[in-house]
């Protein structure tokens, strides 16, 4: 089998984003790739109503008397986004009949995300999100870190009303393994040495974790343990996979990030374990330097043209296909149909 047809991404080949993406206001605005396309748009818009009432109660939650800390939340709000979180908890609930706080709870793991991102941009410097200044250059580092205080003290407070006890519970959880998984990602930054799994380990705690809360939280509220173990491990399954996929995408033109970011850094992930295991020479130049600007673009190519990205995506695949087999203990119907086709488009995505 080719390599281009096992990834169903040419990460080379991306459109160029030129108005805030994602599912606000009813419609898709991602790019999508693949053989599926017809799969993720059905689910989008069966999804769109459901996920304009969580737009609007998120719009709503980020909300302040504070005029700055609104300016911020929504800053970021109004940059758009996949909002694949929310849709996984309405799949997740839906799967199980929760009849509670629906656009409440999809609402908690995407305020999450949002808090996380602000902390995250401010930590990396980043320049660019969701192809527009990023918030800290807009407001400050100050202002934005604390509005992303503001947005996880939200979650919890909105997890613990419209999901109960155990839903806040495994919330903190969640939490407590992404903070672990920044520091990790912080303290092995520029470590070529690395092993990949103490990758791994990262991507389960930076960002599988609130996947996985997300899948299962309906279940959590519901009371039903059984659903959600294998929604969790679904969540986590397609979680690693959905990260792999991101720092390939690192490597991709038009995501409204800076291409070669990570690589600039010297970011050790699974495209650049790949890249340094099939480009001679490659580790030995990373651990004497980084790669200056001028010699970025051609370091891009080289792990462009290794092969690299495609096994990287090989492994996502891998990765969603174990997660799959997880909903099989699930009561069959258009919502578990429409988590495997949700999980599958985490890896054929092109933004």
């Amino acid at each position: 089998m080719e390599s281009e047809a096992v990834s169903g991404v040419d990460p080379h080949a991306v459109v160029r984003r030129t108005e805030p993406s994602g599912l606000a206001n009813g419609r898709p605005g991602v790019v999508l790739a693949g053989p599926h396309l017809a799969g993720p748009e059905a689910v989008f818009l069966r999804l769109a109503p459901r996920v304009q009432q969580g737009e609007e109660r998120l719009r709503a939650l980020v909300g302040s008397d504070v005029d700055v800390v609104e300016a911020v939340g929504r800053y970021l709000v109004v940059a758009g986004g996949k909002r694949l979180r929310p849709m996984l908890t309405v799949l997740g609930a839906g799967t199980v009949g929760f009849r509670g706080d629906l656009a409440g709870l999809m609402c908690v793991a995407e305020l999450i995300h949002l808090g996380s991102l602000l902390h995250d941009d401010v930590v990396d410097g980043a320049e660019l999100r969701r192809g527009r200044l990023a918030a800290h250059k807009v407001y400050g580092n100050a202002a934005t870190i604390l509005t992303g205080d503001f947005c996880l003290a939200r979650a919890v407070l909105l997890a613990a009303e419209a999901g109960g006890h155990r839903a806040v519970t495994e919330l903190a959880r969640a939490v407590t393994a992404m903070a672990e998984g920044e520091v990790l990602q912080l303290q092995r930054a520029g470590n070529l040495d690395t092993t990949l799994d103490a990758y791994l380990e990262m991507v389960d705690k930076k960002s599988a974790a609130l996947i996985a809360w997300a899948a299962a939280a309906g279940a959590y509220a519901a009371g039903r343990e059984r659903e959600a173990v294998a929604l969790e491990r679904f969540g986590r399954g397609v979680g690693v996979a959905f990260q792999i996929t991101d720092d390939v995408l690192d490597y991709a033109d038009g995501t409204g990030k800076r291409v070669g970011a990570d690589l600039r850094e010297r970011k050790l992930t699974l495209p650049l374990v790949h890249a340094m295991e099939r480009i001679p020479g490659l580790r030995e130049r990373l651990i004497a330097a980084a790669p200056t600007e001028a010699e970025l673009p051609g370091l891009v190519a080289e792990v462009r043209e290794s092969g690299a990205l495609d096994a990287a995506l090989v492994e996502a695949h891998r990765r969603v296909e174990d997660a799959l087999g997880c909903l099989e203990i699930l009561p069959a119907g258009p919502d578990r149909d429409a988590l495997a086709v949700l999980g599958t488009y985490l890896v054929e995505r092109a933004s």
